[in-house]
């Protein structure tokens, strides 16, 4: 056996006992650290159609987040069939919102379409593509509702409302430019570093930026609507983003305390503590951890299926 090969082989087993022991730790962690008292609590001060609308949002939102990966599948042309690629994507998701993106959006996402028979290359590019397709829609609706100044933030915020319109206005000339280059760029193909990149058509990339910025609606959609009275919902949306960007830079799993702080910091005029936090704790349970149960579920379904395609596939005499 060749020493590339063998290296690979024992990567492989590598990568499947660390995922084994990961994963049960951090779905303990996650369970240790929260207070399902609280949880409880909040989820029966809303009347049961209430919380019905809100896993309807926040279905349409996984399955708009799901229709990433199959737009990465125009963009690569892979042939898995959209059975296979929407649970994959669906899965990810729920792992990177609870667990952060280097569980959820890249480890789980190789483990998973490696084992239905892509390539390393091609999952990479099915992964920049996801990524792109989320922040150029966040940066889409964001950028709009920053540069029309529709977050009120506090006087001691050292970014200041201009500060934050102006953030907006580059936001939005970064999306412009990418549609610009999707559509208008004679040279298509860089090689960085030994990877390929393609640009997408305009056609995909406006794609891109309608399914990152509806999924990004979607989720403040949800806030939104667990609130328990009437709040401008485009100063939801904005705080919305503030928070998911200080999430990032705190790079908290599932942003554990971040999102709070940020609301409460910029919307405690509008609602009274107590409420705001019931809210937040409702969407966190509509959003990640129902999901989350649905996603564990249906990874073991996925490891099971993958395992009995393989060993159909070693019983199999080979062809002559």
């Amino acid at each position: 056996m060749p020493a590339k090969q063998t290296w690979m082989t024992w990567g492989k087993r590598v990568l499947t006992l660390l995922f084994i022991i990961l994963i049960p730790a951090l779905l303990y962690s996650l369970a240790r650290n929260l207070d399902w008292n609280e949880v409880r609590d909040s989820l029966m001060a809303y009347k049961p159609s209430t919380l019905a609308i809100g896993l309807g949002i926040a279905a349409c939102s996984y399955a708009v987040f799901a229709s990433y990966d199959l737009l990465a599948r125009a963009y690569t042309g892979h042939k898995l069939p959209a059975r296979q690629v929407l649970p994959v994507a669906f899965v990810c998701y729920a792992f990177n919102l609870n667990f952060t993106t280097w569980v959820g959006g890249v480890a789980l996402r190789y483990r998973l379409y490696g084992r239905l028979g892509l390539d390393n290359a091609t999952i990479t590019r099915i992964l920049t593509l996801g990524l792109l397709t989320n922040w150029m829609g966040y940066m889409l609706v964001a950028g709009s509702v920053f540069a029309l100044r529709q977050v009120q933030l506090p006087d001691n915020w050292a970014v200041g409302v201009t500060g934050l319109q102006l953030i907006g206005m580059a936001m939005l000339a970064v999306v412009a430019a990418y549609l610009l280059a999707c559509g208008l760029a004679k040279r298509r193909e860089w090689s960085i570093r030994g990877h390929e990149i393609t640009l997408p058509s305009l056609r995909l990339a406006l794609c891109q930026v309608a399914l990152g910025g509806s999924n990004w609606l979607l989720m403040a959609a949800l806030i939104w609507w667990l609130m328990p009275q009437e709040v401008f919902f485009p100063s939801v949306f904005g705080v919305l983003m503030i928070s998911c960007v200080a999430g990032v830079v705190a790079h908290i799993p599932a942003g554990l305390g971040v999102l709070e702080t940020v609301f409460l910091a910029l919307l405690q005029g509008q609602l009274s503590q107590g409420n705001l936090v019931a809210a937040l704790l409702g969407y966190r349970t509509l959003y990640y951890l129902i999901p989350l149960v649905i996603a564990v579920i249906t990874y073991l379904v996925l490891e099971k299926r993958a395992k009995a395609l393989r060993k159909q596939t070693e019983t199999q005499p080979a062809r002559p």
